[in-house]
Formats: structure tokens, sequence, C-alpha cells
């Protein structure tokens, strides 16, 4: 039960960073946007799919670490 509540803690803090990852991808967006809002929202929609993905991963981990300790 060890390896789960592990493997759960490593993939929230993997799925926390991608977290981070996308708010100084959104930052630097903001900074660099130059009027095209077009190629702006495109690309915020890619980053809008990281995040969901980052918060599943995320849920996904402490999901396991909380099998992991009901089980152990």
């Amino acid at each position: 039960m060890d390896m789960l509540v592990t493997a759960g803690a490593l993939l929230s803090l993997a799925g926390v960073a991608l977290l981070v990852w996308c708010i100084v991808q959104a930052v630097g967006m903001r900074r660099r946007s130059g009027g095209d809002e077009a190629a702006t929202r495109t690309r915020l929609q890619r980053l809008v799919a990281v995040n969901f993905a980052a918060l599943g991963l995320s849920a996904i981990g402490l999901m396991l670490v909380v099998v992991g300790i009901v089980l152990g």
C-alpha cells in the first residue's frame, strides 16, 4: 500500500508542477500579447486543455493516496 501512496503523491506533484507551468505560460502570454487576439485565443484554448489535464492528473494522484491510506 505504500507504493500506492508514493505513486499518488508523485502524480499529484506532477499535476501541481504542470499547473504552475500553465500559470507561467498564461502570464507570459498576457505580457507578449501584441494585438493578435485570434492567435492568443488559440494558444489559450490549448493551455486550458493542458490545465484540465493537470487537474485530472492531480485528482487521480490524490485518489491513489486516499486508496492507499484506506487499504493500508
